[in-house]
């Protein structure tokens, strides 16, 4: 267990025993998640406390590798969390904004066929705290990126590693941890929840937050294909999903988006455009279109940049809004899993 597993509540019972006031447990944990502070720096405390805490509670969150582009402006790291667990985070700067891309899992069941991540399977599932300190770690980081970009982080994707709905009730908690008004203070509907279509979690997210987002990884507009490329999609195929994302906006009143991997000869035809077109347009759906990452060993290549631009003007022409996402972070491979392969491959050539 880390000091981020714990909630305010806990972490005042926890030095209370130690015979601390119970103020003190307001005072480390606002420093915490307010400023993002090590124990080191928390030169407001004593000693004695300061090294007990180090002891007891470590923060837990060890930085193996980090590699930036785009001049800096996206930064991934391979976090060690916990002692245990390996994964990946992205922070990523824009001219107006900074967003932190955490990961809820190490590795992933899922099996996607295109995706790194996907290929590892799932190694271990993150704790809340163990999710929540990625957004710390990006809070800190966000003082190396360019001059330009804000140093605050008030965006937070789930769209690392792993199928956030299969680790429901730790990502749920974290969210909560993010959000506490006692802590951190982000804004729920700065957060956004990606998921390959966990339909019974979709139904249940209002209930734990209406203002959180939600995005879907959709990347095919039939189940034959979609089964190919999304085995989840077996348990739970499209007719059940969209309902479910119907139900969810219906609850919200927010829009939900579409994700779409663009992949060359296999989903990019018109005739898939015009069969997500209908259905875009019934959710009321953001479309993304997200040029393919290739990742080592996979045959997959990216749509060229003409089958984008067809694919595009089929959604419009139905009324869709869509956008093809930035590629930020190619030239360091900042995929979702791609970055972890390296790690591996290097420590077992060592």
């Amino acid at each position: 267990m880390t000091v981020y597993d714990l909630d305010l509540e806990q972490l005042t019972e926890r030095l209370v025993s130690w015979g601390e006031p119970a103020y003190r447990a307001r005072q480390v944990y606002a420093q915490l998640w307010r400023r993002s502070a090590t124990y080191d720096e928390m030169t407001d405390l004593s000693a004695a406390l300061r090294g007990r805490l180090e002891a007891e509670l470590p923060l837990g969150v060890e930085v193996l590798d980090e590699r930036t582009a785009d001049r800096g402006a996206t930064r991934k790291v391979l976090l060690q969390l916990g002692g245990r667990h390996v994964i990946e985070t992205v922070l990523m700067g824009y001219r107006d904004r900074a967003t932190a891309c955490v990961s809820s899992q190490s590795g992933c069941a899922m099996n996607c066929s295109f995706c790194a991540t996907g290929q590892m399977g799932l190694m271990n599932n993150l704790s809340a705290g163990e999710i929540a300190a990625q957004v710390v770690w990006a809070r800190r980081a966000a003082s190396r990126l360019p001059p330009s970009t804000p140093r605050r982080i008030p965006n937070v994707v789930f769209m690392g590693m792993g199928e956030p709905f299969a680790n429901e009730r730790p990502v749920l908690a974290a969210v909560a941890r993010l959000v506490d008004p006692r802590g951190m203070r982000l804004g729920s509907r700065h957060i956004t929840i990606s998921t390959v279509g966990v339909v019974p979690a979709i139904k249940r997210l209002p209930d734990a937050n209406d203002q959180v987002r939600l995005a879907v990884s959709f990347h095919a507009a039939d189940d034959e294909l979609r089964n190919e490329l999304v085995p989840a999609n077996r348990l739970w195929p499209l007719d059940d999903l969209v309902e479910a994302i119907a139900g969810w906006r219906e609850r919200t009143h927010h829009r939900p988006s579409i994700e779409w991997a663009m992949i060359d000869g296999v989903n990019d035809s018109d005739e898939q455009a015009h069969k997500l077109a209908p259905i875009a347009f019934g959710l009321h759906a953001h479309v993304n279109l997200i040029p393919l990452n290739p990742t080592h060993g996979s045959p997959t290549r990216p749509s060229p940049p003409g089958r984008i631009r067809a694919f595009v003007q089929v959604l419009e022409r139905a009324g869709v809004n869509v956008t093809v996402r930035d590629t930020r972070g190619r030239p360091i491979e900042a995929a979702c899993g791609q970055l972890r392969w390296e790690h591996d491959r290097a420590t077992a050539a060592v």
